[in-house]
């Protein structure tokens, strides 16, 4: 942008991805131990013989774990996290404002251009992060609670074994509910966090500061919490499931029906949206600082993208 100030010039596609992949690592180490107690919520009740609940609300779970299987349990699998952050989350956010100006073509920003934008980052980046998301899944969930023995003792570990015994496409297990909900996730997150923005600072209410963001990100993690609870807790139940459990992602959401009612598909609410709203925050405050300070710095720069 020509005549702007390094500061006020408008982000390069190598600022916006860079910025959301250190923006979502940094927000993912934060928030860890609360995407843990979601993923132990959703899946309980799933064995037969685990008993009666033993995790009950987001602090007793977060308390039960680091009580019985150590504090390091809650963060069972990061690795995997900051690397589906990395591939993913740095596409999926960082690539959003390129695929909003595809779409619109030069014209005005529309709801519409915002929800297109928002399907095509979130399902591209789903293909190319499910392997860490099954990685991570699976070691979050292990518990020796039920076993003296874990199925994987690290993140590599877990690659190995899951594509020696359940092929390369076990790797991919559970894209389609993931796909289901990380679009769903990445629109309402995104088009939530830009309306409430836009709508903050063209009223006047907030200028485009660190508060508005704010406010923003958490209104985005309330709508995209709500939205996507039932796709993620079969999403998890499935991911989780040994080879042959489950048929297909419709059979395992028809199973958890049957077996333990609608109410099963919004287990782990509470964690999920401290996690999602938390991690929300913490991202988007980042990747908004992220991104001008690297602007101001002229680094990187547009032949890096």
């Amino acid at each position: 942008m020509e005549g702007a100030t390094a500061a006020e010039a408008h982000p390069t596609m190598g600022v916006r991805i860079f910025s959301a992949g250190l923006a979502a690592c940094v927000a993912d180490v934060v928030t860890f131990p609360l995407d843990t107690a979601k993923v132990r919520q959703q899946i309980q009740g799933e064995n037969p013989n685990s008993g009666a609940p033993k995790y009950k609300g987001v602090l007793r779970t977060i308390i039960t774990l680091a009580r019985t299987e150590g504090p390091l349990k809650l963060y069972n699998g990061l690795p995997a996290g900051l690397q589906r952050q990395i591939s993913s989350a740095s596409l999926r956010i960082g690539l959003y404002e390129t695929a909003q100006e595809y779409f619109t073509e030069g014209r005005e920003t529309s709801l519409g251009g915002r929800i297109l934008a928002g399907v095509t980052t979130g399902g591209m980046s789903v293909f190319i992060g499910q392997p860490t998301e099954v990685a991570k899944v699976r070691l979050q969930a292990q518990s020796h609670i039920y076993g003296p023995k874990p199925r994987y003792t690290g993140t590599y570990n877990a690659y190995r074994i899951i594509v020696t015994t359940e092929g390369l496409s076990g790797l991919w297990k559970g894209t389609t509910p993931n796909l289901a909900r990380n679009v769903t996730i990445n629109c309402t997150e995104l088009v939530a966090y830009d309306l409430m923005k836009d709508t903050l600072v063209k009223s006047e209410i907030m200028a485009d500061e660190l508060p508005c963001h704010f406010v923003s990100a958490v209104f985005a993690g309330f709508c995209a919490t709500l939205m996507s609870s039932p796709m993620d807790v079969v999403k998890t139940r499935f991911i989780n499931s040994v080879p042959g459990q489950y048929k297909n992602a419709h059979s395992c959401a028809m199973t958890m029906f049957v077996k333990e009612g609608p109410s099963a598909f919004f287990k782990g609410l509470l964690p999920s949206f401290l996690r999602l709203a938390s991690w929300n925050v913490v991202m988007f405050l980042c990747f908004e600082k992220l991104k001008r300070e690297l602007m101001k710095s002229g680094q990187p720069e547009e032949s890096a993208t």
